[in-house]
């Protein structure tokens, strides 16, 4: 669960998963959406994937990046626990 808070944690991670919410899209397509280099772009992806807050599927010669809906539910979920007790 540490992951997945550190990968929430930076504005810029949580930017991809808003873009991803919408639809799938590249590494590419996501870099197209910010001011920085496609390296750190990547970096960012990994720390999500990492995470397990998004999928990678590789589909030719591109990557398709999609957000992981079970993981955002499950930290709702964990998140709505602290709201009960």
């Amino acid at each position: 669960m540490f992951n997945t808070f550190k990968a929430l944690s930076d504005p810029t991670r949580m930017k991809i998963l808003e873009l991803l919410r919408k639809e799938d899209l590249t590494a590419g397509e996501i870099a197209d959406h910010f001011h920085m280099t496609k390296p750190s772009i990547s970096h960012h992806l990994s720390i999500l994937n990492q995470a397990d807050l998004i999928h990678a599927e590789k589909k030719g010669q591109f990557i398709h990046y999609s957000l992981n809906t079970t993981m955002i539910q499950e930290i709702m979920y964990w998140a709505l626990k602290f709201n009960k007790e």
